[in-house]
């Protein structure tokens, strides 16, 4: 017997759309804090989650990504001990190494600042790169991403501007990449900013 035939069609129809519309952003989303064999297998706990808990699922699509996010999220923290955590958390920004195959076509300059805010990512906390990339890569609002970590937008921006102060001063404080010519102009206008 299938689980849809003794549910009344619009909460399958309604499970059917917010999967049609949320399961890429969420995918992308549990992908970048765990290794991709594992992501489908969150993801899908996630939605178990989600139709068990339909009534809960904001109607707006974007309210409605930023609650499976945030199960999403206690679902991973929930389920990683410490030292995975911290690989769990690191947002991959390269697909893959940069080779000297890879990296013949691409300007030198844009390959060296890619390279030293890898460093910089690198070396943030996992609370500070759990934050930038609600942020930045998930496209969250201040409200929607403090639902997710479970905490006040007013807590979420202090956070988010320290992540951002930290970031700065990790990019700024790495050494300059062989191929990236050492430029006190570059380094002055960003300090400004």
């Amino acid at each position: 017997m299938n689980v849809t035939d003794t549910e009344p069609p619009e909460r399958t129809q309604r499970f059917g759309h917010l999967y049609e519309q949320t399961y890429a952003a969420l995918l992308r989303f549990v992908e970048r804090r765990v290794h991709p064999s594992h992501a489908e297998d969150v993801v899908a706990d996630v939605f178990v989650v989600a139709w068990r808990r339909l009534d809960d699922v904001p109607p707006a699509v974007d309210e409605a990504r930023a609650w499976l996010f945030g199960v999403a999220h206690r679902t991973l923290r929930n389920g990683l001990r410490a030292d995975q955590r911290r690989q769990a958390l690191t947002v991959r920004i390269a697909d893959g190494q940069l080779t000297g195959a890879a990296v013949a076509g691409l300007d030198p300059e844009l390959v060296a600042r890619r390279l030293d805010l890898v460093q910089a990512w690198r070396r943030l906390s996992p609370l500070h790169q759990e934050t930038l990339a609600l942020a930045v890569w998930d496209g969250l609002t201040a409200p929607q991403a403090a639902r997710v970590l479970g905490i006040s937008p007013v807590a979420f921006r202090l956070r988010l501007t320290r992540a951002r102060r930290a970031l700065r001063h990790h990019a700024d404080a790495a050494p300059p990449t062989k191929t990236q010519p050492v430029a006190t102009a570059t380094v002055d206008s960003r300090s400004t900013r």
